[in-house]
Parts: structure tokens; sequence; C-alpha cells
């Protein structure tokens, strides 16, 4: 079976022109002694949004190790796929994310609820899990509303799954399991018993991204009890551990965190929880390249700088089309964007110190912010005109592009 390693990051890229960028900040990281596996990720949704298709992922990739001679292990994800999506990453792809929280709460047969609740009549009562302070209190009820939530979802997992073994072979890619763009989070206690049915069903997890308690909107801090997280997510390390003993799944699985990307807030308390149990993880970074891309542009000016307030008209314009998607993910209230007018008088700096994520920055507006990391489309329908300011601007592109990746996220994240 291939290995994802201790630490792995998505490096997800809109446009595909910041492998480079986005892999010299692995390599920096690599000569500081810590090894991390990028991960290119790009979903069927945005794939169609930005008119490319899995083999662009996969060359862009291929290129950006080939051009830096990185010797390191590499991987591209199908990010967020489903049985009807799957087929279209078979050959380029060596990563899954499998995608099935459209299923979750859709009821299955009684009969199969009742098959799972006596298998796991062992753990009904009070169960210690190893470092978790107090026993977890499980119930026949319990079990029943377990089933009910989460069967149907586990299986569109289980089918997904069998159906890559078959075209890829067994042991031939790495498979997450994601549950997180839901309304409501997973329970340590859900996810014990979500793993145990993945488990059951021969799911090979290698990670699972769960929803967490609290706001993982895109591109933006995590909003939430602090608190409440870290109790939340140092139990489902806990659990994790437990369930790999428990029920022979694979030793190197891994927590998931989606919408990942700039959560300064709680990157700490992952560090701290990662170190004190020696447990490894994997971070989706969604579109923060494609904001990098809009910072630079309007740090170089001219026509790039008029082409970012394009952007920006046509998605104040067109906010409801382009938030609907992400509804679950971002959070703006629109009292709080600037007008076009407004935008279309600013200087690049203030463009750009408006739109980078440095919190206590006075110019900061995490609104601002939100919309035009929704506006991709907005871009891509620009086609040359806004892919060649991105070739003419590479190199201050690039530049942003690995200082985010590496000094905003990869040095909070898991730097002692």
């Amino acid at each position: 079976m291939i290995k994802l390693g201790k630490y792995s990051f998505g490096v997800g890229d809109r446009f595909t022109f910041q492998g480079k960028a986005q892999l010299a900040a692995i390599i920096s990281a690599a000569e500081e002694g810590l090894e991390i596996t990028p991960v290119w990720n790009k979903s069927n949704r945005e794939h169609i949004y930005v008119g490319t298709t899995s083999a662009d992922t996969r060359k862009e990739a291929d290129e950006a190790v080939k051009a830096l001679k990185y010797r390191g292990r590499y991987f591209v994800d199908a990010d967020h796929i489903n049985k009807d999506t799957v087929s279209n990453y078979v050959d380029t792809s060596d990563f899954f994310t499998l995608d099935v929280a459209n299923y979750i709460g859709k009821e299955s047969a009684k009969k199969d609820i009742d098959l799972f609740v006596e298998s796991c009549r062992k753990y009904i009562g009070q169960l210690n899990i190893p470092g978790i302070k107090y026993p977890l209190s499980i119930t026949k009820e319990l079990l029943h509303e377990i089933g009910r939530k989460f069967l149907i979802a586990t299986q569109q997992a289980s089918e997904i799954y069998a159906y890559l073994e078959k075209e890829k072979g067994k042991g031939n890619f790495i498979t997450e399991v994601s549950m997180d763009e839901v309304d409501s989070p997973q329970t340590p206690i859900e996810l014990l018993f979500i793993l145990k049915m993945l488990a059951d069903k021969c799911v090979s997890v290698q990670t699972i991204a769960p929803k967490f308690t609290g706001r993982f909107n895109k591109g933006i801090d995590y909003s939430g009890n602090l608190e409440q997280f870290s109790k939340e997510f140092e139990e489902d390390i806990l659990i994790i551990d437990y369930a790999i003993k428990e029920f022979g799944l694979p030793y190197d699985l891994k927590l998931s965190v989606h919408s990942g990307s700039d959560k300064f807030s709680i990157y700490p308390i992952i560090q701290s929880i990662l170190i004190k149990y020696n447990k490894g993880l994997h971070v989706k970074t969604a579109g923060t390249t494609w904001l990098e891309e809009i910072i630079g542009l309007s740090v170089a000016g001219g026509g790039g700088l008029k082409i970012a307030k394009k952007i920006y008209e046509n998605a104040f314009n067109r906010r409801e089309e382009l938030c609907t998607p992400y509804a679950d993910v971002i959070d703006i209230d629109p009292n709080f964007l600037p007008s076009v007018k407004e935008v279309n008088g600013w200087s690049g700096e203030k463009f750009s110190d408006t739109l980078r994520h440095i919190p206590d920055h006075p110019e900061y507006n995490p609104n601002f912010r939100q919309l035009i990391h929704v506006a991709y489309p907005v871009a891509a329908q620009m086609g040359d005109e806004f892919r060649d300011l991105l070739i003419k601007h590479a190199d201050i592109i690039g530049a942003g592009v690995k200082e985010n990746i590496y000094e905003r996220h990869l040095k909070k994240l898991f730097y002692k």
C-alpha cells in the first residue's frame, strides 16, 4: 500500500499556474528538516468552472516536480468526487477524496441498522478510550441513531472504493473519506462508529475529514469556541488511535482538516495536540493560491490591478450566483463589502492589503476576501485576458504563493 506520510498538505490551484511556487514552499520546509507531502487537489466543480481536466492537474504536478528536481512523494487528489464523477479521475489521480456528505441522514433499511447495532453490542455501556478522561456512554438507542445517520453514507464510500480498487488495484491509491460539508458536526462517538462502518465495509481509509464544531469558512480564520474545538480535535485523535487497533484500519490513518487554510487561531491548538500524541495531519488549502494570484496582480499594478478590480466588480454584481454553491463555507455580510466605485479608486497597495489575510492589519476585510475567493469562475470566463497576466507577473505571484504557504501555513502548523 502506498503511504501518504505523517504530514501532508493539499495545495489546491484553480488555474494550474502555481505548481512550482507551491512545491518551492514544500522544499523550503524539507530544507529545515520537515517532511511534508504535497497533494495537488482540485474538485470536479472547480474543473467545470475553470474548464480544466484532471490531466491538467497531473501535468502541473509532474512538471513542477521535474523542474525543481523534487525527490519526495507527491499525489494528485480527485477532490470531493462521488460515484458519478470518479471515473473521470481514475487515470490521472492517486489520491481520492470520497465525498459522502450528501448521504448523511438518508435512512438505511431497518434490517441494516439492526445488523449494525448488533455488531456493536460489545461496546454498549461505558466505553473507555485510552487518553479520554471520561468513559463514552454508548446505548442501543444511540447506535440506532448513528446507524440511521451514517450507514448509507459509508455504503457510498464502500462502493466508490470498490470501484477504485478494481480499476487501479489494491493499495495503489490513497483514500480519504469526507463528511465535512454538512450543517452539524460529527461527535467523537459518531466518528468512532463511522470508522467501524468503513472497516466493516473493507474501506482502507487513510485520512478522514469530519465536520468539526465551529465555522471553517473558505480562506479566513476559524470562527467558534476554541476550547470546544481543542477538546473535540484531541478526542478525535484518540478515537482514531483506538479505531486503528480495534477495527484493523490502516496504521497511518489520520485526521484531515478541510477548508483548513488560514485557520490561524486553531493552528497552535492543532500543533500542540499533534506533538503531544506524535500524530500526523492532512490539511486542504482550498483557494488560498487563487487569492494570492489576485493579490499579486494588484501589487503588480497596471493591467494586473485593472483586472483585479474588474473581477471584483463582476463578483459584486453576481454575488448570489457565485456564493450559493459555497453557502455552507462562507459568511459574507454585504453591508461590509466596499462599493465597486470605491474599489475602482483604490491603489494596488490598498487592494492587496484589504485582500491579504493578515488579521490585525487595519485594511483587512474578510467579507471582501471571501467574495474574491468564490469569484474564480469570473476570472475563468476572462480566458487569455486573465491567464496572460498570470504569466506576465509570474515572479511576483509566485513569490507570494510560496511565502503564503511556507510562512503562514507550514511554519505555523508543523514547526515545533
